[in-house]
C-alpha cells in the first residue's frame, strides 16, 4: 500500500487495483502546495468522512474529471447528487461495502457534519464518520476521520484490529496531543500511526511534537509524514 499525506486529512492510497483519496481537502488547503493533477491521477474511488467544507474538498471536481465512484454516508451521497455527482455508493455507520480489492467499513466519530450555503441555509449531511479499509494482502488502515477520544474505540478495535491508524491531532476541532495519544495506546494495537489535521491553519496546533511526547515509549510508531511525500505502509 502506497499512502501519499496531501495535508489536512487529505490521503492518497494507491492500492493493486484502485487509487482513492479520502478527503480531498486541495483546493483552498493551505498545507498541499503539490501537484493536484498529480495527486488526483487515476483516482477511482473518494472516501468522505463527513461534510465539513475541509473534507468534502474538491470532491465534486474531481469525480467529474476522472470518474471516480464516491463513498460516503447516505445523506452526504445525496447532497452531493443533487450537486451533480453521478457515481456513488451510500453507506453508514455499521455498514460494510465493497469495491475492486478492498472493502470500508464506516464507524462512528464524534464532531459534526453539515454545510452552510451562500444563502446561510444549513445542510444536515449525516453523521461523521470514521472508516476503516481491508485491502487484499495489505494491512488493515482506520482513518479515525474528525473525533474526540471515546471508549467503543475498543470496540473498533474488537471488531476490525487496524494495524495503521491515522489520527486527527490538531486540537479546538478534534482530539489535541493528550487525547490522541490516549486513543492510540489505550485502545489499539497499531503498528503505524500517522497523524494529521494539524498545522494547517492558525487556530489548530502547528506540529506534531507534543503528540510525540504524550505518546511516550509508543513514539517509535509515529510516522509524521511530510505533505506530498509517498510511503510504504
Amino acid at each position: 500500500m502506497k499512502l501519499t499525506w496531501l495535508g489536512h486529512s487529505a490521503f492518497r492510497i494507491e492500492l493493486a487495483s484502485s487509487t482513492i483519496l479520502i478527503d480531498p481537502f486541495l483546493s483552498g488547503n493551505p498545507s498541499f502546495d503539490g501537484n493536484r493533477e498529480a495527486a488526483i491521477a487515476g483516482c477511482t474511488h473518494i472516501i468522505l468522512t463527513h461534510g465539513h467544507g475541509d473534507h468534502v474538498g474538491d470532491t465534486l471536481a474531481i469525480a467529474g474529471e476522472t470518474g471516480a465512484t464516491v463513498i460516503t454516508n447516505y445523506d452526504l451521497c445525496m447532497w452531493l447528487n443533487s450537486q451533480g455527482l453521478e457515481k456513488f455508493d451510500p453507506t453508514n455507520s455499521g455498514g460494510t461495502v465493497h469495491h475492486d480489492g478492498f472493502s470500508v467499513s464506516f464507524t462512528i466519530a464524534h464532531h459534526s457534519s453539515a454545510h452552510l450555503d451562500e444563502n446561510g441555509v444549513s445542510h444536515d449531511l449525516g453523521h461523521p464518520n470514521g472508516i476503516v479499509l481491508q485491502a487484499d494482502g495489505e494491512r488493515s488502515l482506520y482513518h479515525m476521520g474528525d473525533t474526540e477520544i471515546f471508549g467503543d474505540m475498543a470496540l473498533i478495535e474488537e471488531l476490525y484490529a487496524p494495524k495503521i491508524g491515522i489520527v486527527p491531532i490538531g486540537d479546538r476541532f478534534t482530539m489535541g496531543a493528550k487525547s490522541a495519544a490516549l486513543a492510540c495506546r489505550k485502545f489499539f494495537h497499531f503498528e503505524t500511526v500517522i497523524p494529521c489535521h494539524y498545522g494547517t491553519f492558525p487556530i489548530l496546533d502547528a506540529s506534531a511534537d507534543g503528540f510525540l511526547t504524550e505518546m511516550g515509549a509508543d513514539a517509535g510508531l509515529v510516522n509524521v509524514c511530510n505533505v506530498g511525500a509517498q510511503i510504504e505502509v
